[in-house]
């Protein structure tokens, strides 16, 4: 009776529905565990073709901006700068004053000068009016041994009046003599003066330092007040920019290289790139200009320059400018994107992608480099495909998924 009443419908029902409960726990436990042991989906990566083709080969050489022709401005007088008539930085034109010497001592030089000339040219008319005068006091006395002479001979006129007559005639001669080296000496000290008065008037005109050549004018090195001289140094310096000038230096072996691929005529149409100091290339091309008379026996190098165009002077002599320029072409180059390419420790790695879609990491001899692709000189065929996009975590062996790179769909 006692068994009877312990199993009741009601007990019954609730252990039917545990032992529903634990059977439905059990087969999602078991669907879970089977969903876990799926092979996980291969990774997607993006991968570029191998390509072939001719590419431009270039150089690049360290180069230095400086000015196409750069003038220092000079004292050439000693004096006191007294003004200085430009904004350091400008545009000044030939001929135009950039600083002023105290001109009051230079002028009172040239005024004594042309009062020293003033007074050697009176003198001279002083000198030629005596020399009028000893002329006719000679001719009268030439007059006197010539009337005397014959009478001497016939014994009319004493022989002491003839001897009077001849020594007073020997006498205004040297007194015409004495007059006309006296003009000649008036003449001498004229020419003499008037160089005087040359030179003060160019002293004069020194005092004004004005641009010789049209440029850009630099800082001042001195100062109103400041005491000047043809020793002092430059006071500035103008220096004409466009174009502006480029000097870079290659090798001995690049330089007969060059001189191998490009004859005279074509050197002077050869375009060169001007690499600025924040990597940016500047938008004009230059041309080649010259290359120095001798290689530096020190270095083993030798010395070229450039002309870039330079409106609007925005280059500046001093400024950092790196040359790059096409050498040569290398035929048959192959191309791969450089962010296919990783480094390590030195050397070169591509993960590379078979026909079933495996990959391999391949070692590369990697070239030069030029725009965003990478010259591979040995480690790839053409039509090799290589990962350039989803590197990470690759593993050689492992299948992946593929979709052509971005620039190869451009």
């Amino acid at each position: 009776m006692k068994i009877k009443s312990v199993l009741k419908p009601k007990h019954v029902a609730w252990a039917i529905v545990a032992i529903l409960g634990a059977i439905i726990v059990n087969l999602a436990v078991h669907s879970g565990a089977k969903a876990s042991v799926q092979p996980p989906s291969s990774p997607v990566v993006e991968v570029a073709t191998v390509e072939q083709r001719n590419i431009p080969v270039y150089g690049e050489w360290i180069g230095t901006l400086t000015g196409q022709v750069n003038a220092d401005v000079k004292a050439q007088v000693t004096g006191y700068l007294l003004t200085r008539k430009y904004k350091e930085g400008s545009y000044v034109k030939k001929g135009q004053l950039l600083f002023e010497i105290d001109p009051r001592p230079f002028q009172a030089a040239l005024d004594q000068a042309k009062g020293q000339l003033a007074q050697a040219q009176a003198q001279l008319i002083q000198n030629q009016a005596q020399l009028a005068t000893a002329k006719a006091v000679q001719l009268k006395s030439q007059l006197d041994v010539e009337k005397y002479d014959p009478l001497a001979k016939a014994d009319a006129v004493s022989k002491q009046d003839f001897d009077n007559a001849t020594q007073t005639n020997l006498a205004n001669q040297a007194q015409v003599q004495a007059a006309e080296a006296a003009i000649g000496s008036a003449k001498a000290q004229i020419q003499a003066n008037k160089a005087a008065v040359e030179t003060a008037a160019i002293n004069l005109n020194f005092t004004r330092i004005v641009s010789p050549i049209d440029g850009i004018v630099g800082i001042a090195q001195a100062q109103v007040g400041d005491l000047v001289n043809t020793g002092s140094g430059p006071l500035t310096t103008v220096s004409t920019l466009d174009p502006i000038r480029d000097y870079f230096t290659v090798s001995e072996q690049q330089y007969l290289a060059l001189q191998k691929r490009f004859s005279d005529s074509e050197k002077d149409h050869w375009k060169l790139q001007l690499i600025l100091a924040d990597g940016t290339t500047y938008q004009q091309e230059g041309q080649f200009y010259f290359a120095d008379r001798q290689v530096n026996q020190n270095t083993g190098a030798i010395q070229l320059a450039a002309l870039f165009p330079n409106p609007g002077n925005v280059l500046r002599p001093g400024q950092y400018g790196k040359v790059r320029a096409i050498v040569r072409v290398q035929q048959n180059a192959l191309l791969i994107p450089q962010a296919a390419v990783n480094e390590q420790q030195g050397s070169y790695l591509v993960s590379v992608v078979d026909k079933d879609n495996r990959v391999s990491m391949r070692p590369v001899q990697a070239g030069q480099r030029t725009d965003t692709m990478w010259v591979i000189d040995g480690g790839l065929k053409p039509g090799d495909r290589v990962v350039v996009e989803g590197q990470q975590n690759l593993r050689p062996g492992m299948t992946v998924q593929t979709k052509p790179f971005k620039s190869d769909v451009e």
